[in-house]
């Protein structure tokens, strides 16, 4: 076990490997930073690990599956995916059985993409940090709990401050982030999720835990955290692991008292494990080269990074299951249709008037609507067009109006990124703010609810 597990091997091949570009370059060999922001001085620091270590060493064991698959994707061959994918999806299951005892990061399991784009672990593994921060933050007993938003605050400020512009994720929600990243158009749209369906269903599951664990700090107060991240942890291993989220959950559904006391860190989390999934469909992509998937990847990175006014957008989301208990497992958590799709679909409603001026005869619609519905679900399914939507929607409905920047490597498309976020902006200044959460009662743990299949 501790062979298996070297990470030494690892920080030496990266560490001889030497740097590489910045986040604005587009060619291998430019230098580009790497010295490394040092954690933020708290009385909390460790809270976690030393409090609720299981829980913590979960953590640890997803970090390894996220990092190592950035190597796996580009380094194998499109055409082995289906086994690469239930290779890992195997290895990826022992980590998580038996986690390591501390986290890795990035760059010890996929030393060659951080040769190549060594700025997207920077932006990992800061939000990686920032988990464990507030972590810690609600799992210290001496701080009161009414001052848990207080040293959270505190947190995200270092976190959006301390770090070369771009790399943060912004504190704005993923209806905003998504519409400046302008991908739908990519040919990559997608990818990981559809040729990689088993290693994409466990990313679920680690995007489903980190939220399930904050809502279990936050329903248990300081005293009773132990008892309750158990029954977490039991349900994780007992239900969710065989029977996986067949999509990405927001925070805003999994954590609802977390996202109304820090919206800022919940969007944060959201954009992160965003663009876990978009840098994973990007290195899963065979048509494009290392440079050009490089461009892409770090213009998606700056999209979808922190940009000053978007604390006026933070609590501009809607909250769907408020009430939510994480020690349940009910029927509208594992289905593929949820608050992300909702998202992808207004996205795809702003987009098709541009796209098809002409208009659509109304079985080309219908038929752009199933091939969306399809494309967003795990795996290719019988009658869906294999590849990105761009390559679905250009099958069944014929005549698309190109946009400048759609599918090329690096490029946005900005007339269709402006039109996006100029109509969700309008649609923002009409939604009501998710409202604060009363931290001046600290809650006390009750029975898990029974969840209705």
């Amino acid at each position: 076990m501790i062979g298996r597990r070297t990470f030494l091997a690892g920080a030496l091949a990266s560490a001889a490997a030497g740097p590489f570009g910045g986040i604005a370059a587009r060619a291998l060999g430019n230098i580009e930073q790497r010295n490394e922001v040092s954690f933020f001085r708290g009385p909390y620091n460790l809270a976690f690990f030393y409090r609720l270590n299981k829980a913590y060493r979960i953590g640890a064991g997803m970090h390894f599956f996220h990092s190592k698959q950035h190597d796996l994707l580009q380094l194998t061959r499109f055409e082995d995916h289906a086994a690469v994918d239930a290779r890992f999806d195997k290895e990826a299951q022992e980590w998580l059985r038996d986690p390591p005892a501390i986290e890795p990061e990035m760059p010890y399991y996929s030393n060659y993409v951080d040769r190549a784009m060594h700025t997207l672990f920077r932006t990992i593994d800061w939000t990686h940090m920032h988990h464990e921060q507030t972590y810690d933050v609600m799992a210290f007993r001496e701080i009161p709990w009414a001052e848990k938003k207080a040293w959270t605050d505190r947190a995200v400020k270092y976190y959006l401050t301390m770090q070369t512009p771009g790399v943060p994720r912004s504190v704005a929600p993923l209806e905003l982030t998504m519409r400046r990243a302008g991908i739908m158009m990519k040919p990559y749209f997608n990818y990981f999720r559809n040729f990689y369906p088993l290693d994409q269903s466990l990313f679920y599951v680690a995007h489903w835990w980190h939220p399930a664990a904050y809502e279990t700090q936050m329903i248990s107060g300081n005293r009773d955290q132990e008892v309750a991240m158990a029954q977490t942890i039991d349900l994780m291993y007992r239900e969710v692991m065989a029977d996986r989220p067949a999509r990405m959950l927001l925070s805003r559904e999994i954590m609802p008292r977390y996202s109304r006391m820090s919206p800022e860190s919940a969007n944060i989390f959201d954009n992160l494990h965003m663009l876990h999934g978009i840098a994973y469909s990007i290195l899963a992509y065979k048509g494009w080269s290392v440079e050009e998937k490089r461009a892409e990847m770090y213009r998606v990175i700056e999209a979808m990074g922190y940009q000053p006014g978007d604390e006026a957008f933070t609590r501009k989301f809607r909250e769907p299951y408020p009430s939510f208990d994480p020690r349940t497992y009910p029927a509208w958590v594992r289905s593929p249709q949820g608050a992300m799709g909702m998202i992808m679909m207004d996205m795809l409603m702003e987009m098709l008037p541009m796209m098809y001026p002409q208009g659509l005869a109304k079985a080309q619609r219908a038929a752009i609507m199933r091939q969306m519905m399809m494309n967003g679900r795990l795996g290719i399914e019988p009658g869906e067009v294999p590849g990105s939507l761009h390559d679905a929607m250009m099958q069944v409905a014929p005549g698309m109006r190109m946009m400048p920047g759609s599918t090329e490597p690096g490029e946005a498309p900005s007339m269709m990124v402006e039109h996006m976020v100029q109509a969700w902006k309008a649609k923002a200044a009409r939604m009501p703010d998710v409202a604060p959460i009363d931290m001046t009662i600290e809650p006390s743990l009750g029975p898990a609810r029974i969840a209705i299949r």
